[in-house]
């Protein structure tokens, strides 16, 4: 593969937004995400980046996103650089493929577009595991562990002072959905 291999791919996968900085360098930017390429001086290594989220959005699951790392992500990973967390792939320039290339942009492309939502619904889901957890511990019921889910939203215990009716029974048919869904999978040994 040639730098020219480079700027061909680019341009077929990203109508506009194409910028050739230089021959080592392409950069595709398209509303607030940024997707870099970089090869190195000696070529023989390239990078390609693509903005994901301000650092400060990600420091709340840096864990959960670095057993993405080793879980998930295959050969792209996420990294954080100059305060925005990066999807980030590197590979032998000498030994990569175009549709090793091709495929590393499509993963990137795939976690800029699921963003934060993905580890936040994790980290969410743990919690409710560790609700089911402590309710069952206590001897409660799934109807009693929601009952007591409920007066806290009536109690503003939870849940936030300026909702509507409506949206505080949308968020309780939400924690009904994802308890139910859960509670068989919550033993009692945690």
């Amino acid at each position: 593969m040639t730098p020219d291999d480079i700027t061909a791919l680019l341009s077929e996968l990203f109508d506009e937004g194409l910028r050739n900085n230089s021959p080592e360098s392409w950069q595709i930017e398209d509303g607030n995400s940024r997707l870099l390429l970089l090869l190195s001086e000696d070529q023989t290594w390239l990078r390609v980046l693509i903005s994901i989220a301000p650092e400060q959005d990600a420091q709340p699951f840096l864990q959960q996103l670095l057993e993405s790392n080793f879980d998930e992500t295959q050969e792209t990973r996420y990294a954080l650089y100059q305060r925005v967390l990066w999807g980030v792939f590197q590979h032998n320039f000498a030994t990569l493929t175009l549709e090793d290339l091709r495929q590393a942009i499509a993963r990137l492309t795939q976690l800029q577009r699921k963003g934060l939502s993905d580890t936040f619904n994790r980290v969410a889901e743990d919690q409710i595991r560790q609700i089911i957890y402590a309710a069952k511990l206590q001897g409660q019921s799934l109807e009693a562990t929601m009952k007591t889910l409920e007066r806290f939203y009536h109690e503003g215990v939870m849940g936030e002072v300026s909702q509507s009716a409506d949206q505080r029974n949308s968020v309780l048919a939400a924690w009904r959905y994802q308890l139910e869904r859960l509670w068989n999978e919550v033993g009692n040994e945690g």
